[in-house]
């Protein structure tokens, strides 16, 4: 199946001969049944339509949605021409602007931080979910979801991030707060070249030891992308 991965940011340059960029990570998360196209978005890249292809992945960014630069606007227009057209789905900075583009607000959050493992409890199922009750994947983020899109469906939560995952009612998309595509070794890695900004540093670096849905959440991408169910 092929697939356009709309690249929104970059990790940190001195990670990425170790780890490698964003669409990497998500080549890796996906396998080889996805055939992936970059577009940097950052860049002022997007596809010529939203039907050159059947889907596409927005991924996270160091932006945020509510920042001013020049591809923000574009971005959001392009989302809304590919509603109904392709399967979308959305990973942190992805999730934000989805939601943005379709009706609801992002604010940095006065919680602050989430960093580490999170952990949400599992409110709605979907046919590409299993019997889950929580999930636990790695998350960096400051910016959330504030107001929900009208018709968008809480499918996963918790008291730091309510809207931790949304699934769309009237179009197949499918968004998330937190990053499957991470590592642990990433993600800890990553939380270094923050420490100072963040408020306990060592917690959350030790919580990316214990074990992780990562595999089961990606498992839900796939199934989505495949299938594209809508409610």
């Amino acid at each position: 199946m092929r697939i356009a991965i709309l690249e929104t940011g970059k990790p940190p340059a001195d990670l990425q001969p170790r780890f490698g960029d964003y669409p990497v990570m998500f080549r890796d998360l996906l396998g080889s049944e996805f055939e992936t196209f970059v577009f940097d978005v950052s860049a002022g890249e997007l596809p010529e339509s939203p039907e050159a292809f059947p889907a596409y992945l927005v991924t996270g960014s160091a932006a945020g949605v509510y920042e001013d630069h020049g591809w923000i606007e574009p971005l959001k227009a392009f989302l809304r021409a590919a509603k109904g057209k392709a399967r979308i789905v959305g990973i942190c900075f992805g999730h934000q602007i989805m939601a943005e583009a379709f009706g609801g607000r992002v604010e940095k959050s006065e919680r602050g931080w989430g960093v580490g493992l999170q952990t949400l409890e599992v409110r709605a199922r979907r046919p590409f979910m299993n019997g889950e009750a929580t999930v636990s994947v790695p998350a960096s983020h400051q910016d959330q979801i504030v107001v929900p899109p009208p018709a968008a469906e809480v499918l996963a939560g918790s008291e730091f991030s309510p809207y931790g995952v949304l699934a769309y009612t009237d179009q197949p998309a499918l968004s998330m707060q937190f990053h499957p595509e991470f590592a642990p070794d990433y993600a800890k890695a990553l939380i270094e070249t923050r420490r100072e900004r963040l408020p306990d540093p060592d917690h959350a670096i030790a919580s990316l030891d214990r074990a992780n849905d990562s595999a089961l959440v990606a498992e839900w991408i796939r199934r989505f992308l495949r299938e594209g169910h809508v409610a």
